[in-house]
């Protein structure tokens, strides 16, 4: 694992939906980014940009920013394919590419992709295998990129630290984090993503999470999570505020603040904050970037 790129990981970086933006916005998107102090920039694999070209328009806009995929289905590419396009990128950005791999959802895969879904666990342990065995010809990256894997359940999580470099959990809360990382060990990555919004108006907040959840709440890896964290299937419907307030971080900035660190007190090594705008959900909320900027 290269000590260079787990030691920059351990400075607080972004999640955003950049294939909102267009080609030139995602390029200055990402170099305020890196301006900002934040270590890395995670892009989703969903209906929008292919995320390699769209890692590779980020890479190109930047000098020291590490962008990673959270994460590429490997649903949607052979194992040899998706190796070619991490070592592609990691050679290409002098190292700065972060391979985040998931199942993704049957909903997404069987229902939009019309393509078959079963056994997550047993189908990724192969993929995994396959792609570190697939034959790469191209002119090699100086270190191979790092691999982490989208994992919530505990077994899921076990085979990230055993398979790859660790693990990217998403919509979780401080106390999966110590789960997780009891369940991983002191060693392997735990790059946990937080979803923000700086206002002190609870309404808004919990509105704002809404919209967010109505996206992901009948997914059955998150739901299943949250029942595993204690949350009930009446909360979880009912948007309670209980449950609202574990999965979202919001307040002012120090409220914030405190809720990213009590993600690395549990045993984070990074944390990539979502920046919801309520206002605007094709931007990132500068305001609060700036406000939690490590410059700052």
């Amino acid at each position: 694992m290269s000590s260079a790129i787990t030691d920059k990981l351990a400075t607080t970086g972004v999640w955003f939906f950049t294939d909102m933006l267009t080609t030139e916005q995602s390029r200055e998107t990402a170099a305020r980014i890196e301006s900002l102090g934040y270590s890395a920039l995670w892009v989703p694999d969903t209906l929008g940009r292919d995320p390699f070209v769209n890692a590779a328009t980020l890479l190109d806009a930047t000098d020291e920013l590490i962008v990673a995929t959270g994460i590429a289905s490997i649903h949607m590419r052979h194992p040899g394919m998706m190796k070619q396009g991490a070592f592609s990128l990691a050679e290409l950005s002098g190292g700065r590419f972060v391979l985040g791999l998931g199942v993704s959802h049957a909903p997404m895969i069987e229902g939009l992709r019309q393509l078959p879904y079963e056994k997550p666990l047993s189908t990724m342990r192969t993929y995994v295998d396959a792609m570190n065995a697939s034959m790469y010809m191209g002119v090699p990256p100086a270190e191979e990129p790092l691999v982490v894997l989208a994992a919530l359940g505990p077994k899921m999580l076990a085979m990230s630290a055993e398979k790859t470099a660790g693990a990217h959990p998403y919509w979780s809360t401080p106390e999966h984090t110590a789960q997780a990382r009891e369940i991983i060990g002191p060693d392997a990555l735990l790059c946990v993503e937080q979803k923000c919004v700086l206002t002190t108006d609870v309404e808004l907040a919990h509105e704002t999470t809404r919209k967010q959840l109505s996206m992901y709440a009948d997914l059955p890896n998150y739901r299943n999570n949250w029942l595993r964290l204690g949350f009930t299937e009446e909360e979880i419907e009912a948007r309670a505020p209980r449950f609202l307030d574990a999965v979202m971080a919001w307040g002012d900035e120090s409220a914030i603040s405190d809720r990213i660190q009590a993600h690395y007190d549990a045993g984070a090594s990074h944390v990539c904050i979502q920046p919801i705008d309520p206002q605007d959900r094709s931007q990132p909320d500068w305001k609060l970037l700036e406000a939690l900027s490590p410059k700052v």
